[in-house]
């Protein structure tokens, strides 16, 4: 991996979805080791249900341990909730008629100590000494967390995660995450746990002997401490014969990754799974559990144990989950085109691969989906796991049985949606699946899609971002309305803002030397309300970031920048 709605024909089930995010409140529990700075502070509650699998902030949990309970207009999790749809159905005051360069633009910029590749996350109604905040929390590749007042844009406090001594990690001898690492993914919020409600974050650093760690915070939301004693040092042991093995068994060798993709919240347990960097060294695919209470380890599988590679990209995106299960696209490595009886790896190696895992403790894949092809794509590096995985709600197909879908894309421009009661394992003549469209994105996918309204939004390298409606449990076959911007690479990963079923607006960065906000009518991707740069310099916010998910929140839009997060808005 060495790169990274049209349709509103189903509102009564919109209407029912927004009626229900704005009601559901969604309590769960959870918990960590030695310190790092301090925090300064001066100085909650959260997320927005998606009507889709494992939708409502993304903890996916369930049990309080005595923290406030989740409020619909929260972000807390990557894309907005465990499906990783990105809609925010909360939104009041952002319409398409009042998203216009007359009336929106650039109110604000939050500075920071370097590069914010992660998206930013929202928490409403947070109690800091003594008094009530709307909090934007962001992470840097300097390793650093930020809480910001969203209404003032004043920053409340601000914490290094960085061990006595220690400094951030440096690029090893890779451009993709540069010029040094830190906290590369999204961290994930459950506002259920502690005093205060919890962020989980994974931060890079290296100590003065050069050795590098990866260690796994939990952070109070109104405080920045740690807090469940972390933080805990990430290691991992699997049995195999392959990549950095010895005696039988594979061994995580944390300068070797970097944790790219957002770490996703499931029933008590926080999950984590690892990148490469840039292809290099000897490498696998892992993944990871911690119990969210106490930070001890619940589970660790190596997706290549006898093999090598298979490294998790989905091009930032995160695990999605339907509350049971997770689901990710796993990239070029081994895959054992000889199958056992039951239809797996007969060596258990599952690179290039579209992946169902049990949850932990029961950590291990469940089902899985390759292409027939999948060899050769590892060989040619053009794999399917630069993409992210996205469910889809329940559906009904034309026979009237209820579908349970998921879909997801990489390098070879194709949508793969696939049945997750039978994700179609591997046949080496043909692919096995519910759906699969070809020839409808121009270049490959290092994004994750969205959805909202019965639309899937899809926004590949140098493309349109485009609109496949959904009817009977199958996405049509090409794009009922496109932009007529093309996004560079690494293409676009869409999010959607609506009040319920009204006023829907699909917000796609763009990367470059200049960088660009753009909003869209969704049901109508041709008309495109706003851009950041056609206002002249007003709301401009320098070069980009190819790690860019806009995140909605609050009548406002926040995007990451190299040195900050642009904060959008009505104008005054």
């Amino acid at each position: 991996m060495n790169r990274w709605h049209r349709s509103f024909s189903n509102l009564g089930r919109v209407r029912h979805i927004a009626i229900l995010c704005l009601v559901t409140a969604i309590c769960v529990s959870c918990s960590g080791g030695g310190s790092s700075n301090n925090a300064s502070t001066n100085g909650g509650s959260g997320g927005a249900s998606s009507g889709s699998p494992g939708g409502s902030g993304g903890t996916g949990g369930s049990g309080s341990s005595g923290g406030t309970a989740a409020a619909a207009t929260d972000v807390l999790t990557f894309h907005n909730d465990l499906a990783r749809t990105g809609q925010y159905l909360a939104e009041t005051t952002l319409t398409p008629a009042n998203v216009n360069a007359t009336s929106f633009g650039k109110v604000g910029f939050l500075s920071v100590d370097g590069k914010v590749d992660a998206q930013p996350l929202y928490v409403s109604n947070v109690s800091m000494n003594g008094a009530a905040h709307n909090v934007v929390y962001v992470v840097t590749e300097h390793a650093s967390v930020y809480a910001f007042d969203a209404d003032s844009n004043a920053q409340l406090w601000q914490r290094s995660l960085l061990g006595a001594g220690e400094t951030t990690s440096d690029p090893r001898n890779c451009a993709q995450i540069s010029p040094e690492i830190g906290i590369t993914a999204t961290p994930v919020i459950d506002r259920g746990r502690g005093t205060n409600g919890v962020m989980y974050a994974v931060a890079m650093s290296k100590d003065g002997g050069g050795t590098i760690h990866q260690r796994l915070h939990a952070i109070d939301l109104a405080t920045g401490a740690e807090v469940f004693g972390g933080p805990t040092e990430i290691a991992g042991s699997y049995p195999g014969s392959g990549a950095n093995s010895s005696n039988g068994v594979t061994v995580f060798d944390p300068q070797q990754y970097a944790e790219r993709q957002a770490l996703t919240l499931v029933n008590g347990n926080v999950y984590l799974a690892w990148t490469s960097h840039c292809d290099q060294g000897v490498y696998a695919g892992w993944v990871m559990a911690y119990n969210a209470d106490t930070l001890a380890q619940t589970g660790a599988l190596n997706l290549t144990p006898n093999g090598s590679g298979g490294a998790i990209w989905m091009g930032g995106g995160g695990m999605a989950s339907d509350g049971t299960s997770l689901y990710l696209l796993d990239a070029n490595g081994t895959f054992d085109t000889t199958l056992n009886a039951q239809g797996f790896p007969s060596n258990g190696n599952f690179g290039n691969a579209f992946v169902k895992l049990g949850a932990a403790p029961n950590l291990g894949v469940a089902d899985y989906f390759a292409t027939f092809d999948t060899v050769s794509q590892s060989a040619r590096d053009a794999d399917l796991g630069s993409g992210g995985a996205m469910l889809l709600p329940d559906l009904v197909d034309a026979g009237g049985v209820t579908r349970h879908l998921a879909l997801g894309s990489g390098k070879d421009s194709k949508i793969y949606v696939v049945d997750r009661d039978n994700l179609g394992k591997f046949n080496g003549s043909s692919n096995a699946i519910w759906q699969e469209i070809d020839g409808q994105l121009i270049g490959g996918v290092f994004t994750t899609a969205a959805f909202y309204g019965n639309v899937v939004y899809y926004g590949s390298v140098g493309d349109n971002l485009k609109a496949f409606p959904v009817s009977g449990a199958r996405l049509a076959t090409t794009p009922a309305s496109q932009s007529a911007f093309k996004f560079p690479y690494p293409g676009t990963t869409p999010s959607i803002s609506a009040n319920g079923a009204q006023n829907a607006i699909v917000w796609a960065a763009e990367n470059g030397s200049v960088a660009a906000l753009h909003a869209f009518n969704a049901a109508n991707l041709a008309q495109e309300l706003y851009n950041s740069n056609q206002s002249g310099s007003r709301d401009t916010f320098g070069a980009g970031n190819k790690y860019i998910t806009p995140m909605v929140a609050h009548g406002r839009v926040y995007v990451g920048t190299t040195n900050g997060v642009a904060v959008f808005g009505l104008l005054k």
